[in-house]
């Protein structure tokens, strides 16, 4: 090119360096449109899809751990008049859990999920009514102690077994397509400050060299107007990598201290149900010792004594709910309740287990009454008590979190705010003014 330029006569010269100047341009504004564009449409993914379906994927395992846990306290509740509150209180709470799940199988359904997470959800809509079947059968044959243990370990194994384990995969995968759908906004991101550098960096240069040999050729210190294109194109090229850098680094908060914390915060919520429901079932079970021992490794995993492990469950003879591999949950990975939502939370965990040892002790000494009265009982010091107060604590950590995302969501969407079209206006003035500071020396030729 360059033997091909210096062959050329001025004009011919200007007129090749102004056509690769807008060419320079023209590239960079539709590659830099195009970038713009595809970070705020991954933008909208997250924050109107990928997210979403891990908050509802996420709020389903919570209700489903409640549910079974609402059953629990009904049935230990029974027909006393003394118990009547704990009674009503329960069966307010499993329906609302039971239209929460319902709800959330809904949103699952129609917020663009994949054919395997539909398959899930089908799944867990048809396991769902088994489940409400046997706790049905066992509500109704509450005056028959062995039918009702009969039907209620059908239902808990039931959901232990089928529900819960779907519900968990289910979690996974919208964490996975949350993942991916970050993954393809770093890329793209990378994609964007590769043009700003390279497209940038030869609109740049051309439009220097322009100026420099136009200087030099033809006795002009400074061309006002490919001046000015310089600047814009300077100032625009700094702009767009700090918006990409500023929005990127937003999210990426927001995903680590916001959008993360909350879905463990989720996980270790219907973690600590789950718990709290063992001390029913084991009262109900006649004092069966597994109950004690899921307990016991649920609360060191809430108190962040040891990693939080998910048991993926196969049926065994002496096992009422399976076992099976376990593999560590995000709960743990991000520190368990310590880090998640301080020591004060861990302290109203533990006052809840020292009530729970004390509905353990009066169980075994055959007092099945007082602790069905301890654990019922909604007075400060009662096991349902200390466990709302508990759960309170962690709800409202967990609401901190959930908010902490969304302000860091609507700060990034603000600052891709006009980004799908602001490139183009600035080029679009930068394509104008190169003519304009050309053609007056073409004019001398003619």
């Amino acid at each position: 090119m360059p033997a091909v330029f210096l062959r050329r006569t001025t004009p011919e010269r200007l007129r090749l360096l102004a056509a690769l100047t807008t060419g320079a341009a023209v590239v960079l504004l539709i590659a830099l449109t195009l970038v713009m564009t595809g970070v705020r449409e991954q933008v909208r993914l997250i924050g109107e899809e990928a997210a979403p379906q891990a908050a509802t994927s996420a709020d389903l395992y919570f209700a489903l751990s409640d549910l079974d846990a609402q059953v629990t306290r009904i049935l230990l509740a029974g027909d006393s008049d003394e118990l009547a509150g704990s009674r009503i209180d329960a069966l307010g709470a499993y329906r609302e859990r039971g239209y929460q799940v319902d709800q959330d199988l809904q949103r699952s359904l129609t917020t663009g999920t994949g054919e395997t997470e539909r398959a899930i959800v089908l799944r867990l809509m048809d396991g769902l009514t088994v489940y409400r079947q046997r706790v049905g059968q066992a509500l109704t044959a509450s005056a028959s102690t062995p039918d009702t243990l009969g039907y209620y370990t059908q239902a808990t194994n039931h959901l232990h077994l089928r529900l819960l384990p779907d519900a968990r995969e289910l979690r996974e995968k919208s964490i996975e397509r949350l993942d991916d759908a970050y993954a393809e906004k770093a890329a793209t991101e990378t994609t964007g400050m590769t043009v700003a550098v390279l497209l940038g960096g030869a609109l740049l240069a051309l439009l220097i060299l322009l100026q420099v040999w136009m200087a030099h050729r033809f006795r002009r210190t400074l061309n006002p107007a490919l001046a000015i294109a310089t600047v814009l194109s300077v100032l625009l090229l700094v702009s767009a990598t700090v918006v990409l850098q500023s929005q990127s680094r937003l999210l990426s908060d927001g995903r680590d201290d916001g959008l993360g914390p909350y879905l463990a915060l989720s996980e270790l919520r219907a973690l600590g149900y789950d718990a709290a429901a063992d001390t029913g079932r084991y009262v109900i079970s006649a004092n069966l010792s597994y109950y004690r021992d899921d307990f016991t490794a649920k609360s060191a995993c809430l108190s962040g004594e040891v990693a939080c492990r998910a048991t993926a469950p196969a049926p065994t003879t002496g096992n009422p709910h399976g076992g099976g591999e376990t593999v560590t949950t995000a709960a743990s990975a991000r520190g368990g309740l310590p880090r998640l939502a301080g020591s004060v939370v861990v302290g109203r965990w533990t006052a809840y287990r020292t009530v729970h040892e004390r509905i353990l002790a009066l169980a075994d000494a055959g007092q099945t009454a007082e602790a069905v009265r301890l654990l019922t009982g909604i007075r400060r010091g009662d096991a349902a008590f200390d466990f709302a107060y508990f759960d309170a604590s962690v709800a409202d950590a967990t609401g901190a979190r959930e908010r902490e995302f969304d302000r860091a969501l609507r700060a990034a969407e603000i600052t891709l705010t006009g980004w799908a079209f602001l490139p183009g206006v600035v080029l679009t003035v930068v394509l104008a003014l190169i003519p304009f500071g050309v053609r007056k020396r073409l004019a001398e030729y003619r």
